[in-house]
This record gives structure tokens, sequence and C-alpha cells, in this order.
């Protein structure tokens, strides 16, 4: 996913291979068996060239961390405990930017920083 998220545009498994080949050694079967896996599970797109596809991701890497964000949340029954460790357990930086984006969302300013 790194590779095509680094990409930014759609990639042949050939061309996703050398980029994976500068760290590992690689089938080219191996790297299309992944590709058409990612694609059966929503995670990839691909559009035909010539005789071959191009892969892209279905999403950006931040909507898709967000979904698993999500998906993570999603397995408690009750949620407030869950959001409260993770607010207590982020970054100051990181709290500061997710209360901004919370204010914005409820239209509410923080006028006490």
């Amino acid at each position: 996913m790194d590779v095509l998220w680094d990409a930014r545009k759609p990639l042949l498994v050939r061309e996703v291979l050398v980029r994976l080949s500068e760290d590992r050694a690689l089938a080219y079967t191996t790297v299309q068996t992944v590709a058409e896996r990612l694609l059966k599970k929503g995670l990839l797109v691909r559009t035909p060239y010539r005789n071959a596809f191009r892969y892209a991701a279905a999403h950006s890497r931040d909507e898709h961390l967000s979904r698993l964000m999500l998906e993570a949340l999603s397995a408690s029954t009750d949620r407030l405990p869950v959001l409260a460790r993770f607010a207590q357990s982020v970054e100051e930086a990181d709290a500061l930017a997710l209360l901004e984006e919370l204010s914005r969302r409820t239209g509410q300013s923080r006028s006490t920083t």
C-alpha cells in the first residue's frame, strides 16, 4: 500500500515490483496475487492498460487509517472509555489538533488556549 500511496499514480504490477525490490526480492506472481487480494478487499482499484492493469489505492492513506481507527472503535460497546483513553494517550500536539478539528465540526471556537 505504501508504494501505491507514495506513487500518486496508478502502477503496473511490474512497477510495484521494481519499487518493492529495492528492499527485498519478490516474485512478480507474489506481487500480482497480493494486488488481486487487496482489490477484492476494496483497498485497491484497477484500470486496464494494454494487456495488463494499473493499480491504485482506493482511498488515501489518511482515509484508510481513519477507517481503521473507526473500525477499532466500533469493536467497543462503550466507546467513551476508549475515546477517553485515546485522548489521554496521544501527544499534546495531536490532542490539540484533534480538539481543533472537533471544534470546527461542532461549530464551536476554542477561545481558551
